[in-house]
């Protein structure tokens, strides 16, 4: 899967590219790393691992001034560092900025883990460095566009609801429930609502509705206005079949308007 889907974006790996130990030093994190957040429990794991067997997938580095800039493996660095290794081994390629960026995003997209904003980042990053369209993205990534399109739409969000999306405190379809609301005092409110009584993604639905009925405007009754001449009879008949009722016997009516006229049946049992 991996070397399909970076050749989409202009980086396919060289074949026999040299493994090199390069001092952990010297090597400065990604500007373009998306993922924000790191589990510790998995970097300890990751460091156990190492321990037991070295590192046995390089990193990958460009050369950055005096040093090298981390294109991809932040975890790996994070776990030799944890073990106060000196070296590690890695593959240094020349990448241009752009080039930098869409590989780090694009590692990063073929691991697990991501939050649902953080893949929506990556993926607005990946349609400004390589004036996509959701549509071609998407044929990239091997994704639907409405997958693509949903979790782009997370980023209309208020930055309040995007920090809990980061922290896991919220879920993607929760986020997704209160786009519906359009007010963003509105998001505020039924997001503290979400954290504060624990709602689930579909009493969060439930509440977004009754919010949105009552911002829906009541219809004002029309007023019916009738001719004189029409008035008259239609009120002659009805005090006609009255009467008639008055005597005991059970008449039925059905009364309708039409555009062109007026519709009055009645029936009287036989």
């Amino acid at each position: 899967m991996k070397e399909p889907f970076t050749r989409l974006f202009g980086l396919a790996e060289k074949e026999h590219e040299q493994v090199r130990q390069i001092p952990v030093e010297e090597i400065v994190p990604s500007p373009y790393q998306p993922r924000t957040i790191f589990n510790e429990d998995r970097i300890d794991e990751l460091c156990q691992t190492i321990r037991l067997h070295g590192v046995i997938q390089p990193i990958v580095v460009r050369r950055k001034d005096r040093g090298y800039e981390l294109i991809a493996g932040e975890r790996r660095l994070r776990a030799v560092k944890k073990l106060h290794m000196t070296t590690i081994p890695a593959v240094v390629r020349e990448m241009t900025d752009s080039q930098a960026a869409s590989a780090a995003l694009i590692e990063n997209l073929q691991r697990e883990g991501l939050t649902a904003i953080e893949e929506a980042h990556a993926y607005q990053k990946l349609i400004e460095l390589h004036d996509l369209t959701q549509e071609s993205l998407a044929q990239r990534l091997g994704k639907g566009q409405s997958t693509v399109a949903n979790k782009l739409r997370l980023l209309q969000l208020p930055q309040a609801v995007q920090d809990e999306l980061l922290k896991r405190t919220v879920t993607e379809r929760h986020a997704r429930a209160l786009l519906a609301l359009k007010d963003e005092e509105l998001q505020l409110q039924v997001l503290h609502e979400i954290l504060h009584k624990d709602l689930n993604v579909k009493q969060t639905e439930e509440r977004i509705r009754k919010l949105l009925e009552k911002q829906e405007p009541k219809k004002k009754a029309k007023r019916k206005s009738y001719s004189r001449d029409l008035r008259i009879a239609v009120n002659t008949i009805r005090q006609s079949i009255d009467m008639v009722k008055q005597t005991g016997m059970a008449v039925e009516t059905d009364e309708q308007e039409h555009e062109d006229y007026y519709e009055l049946v009645i029936r009287i049992p036989k």
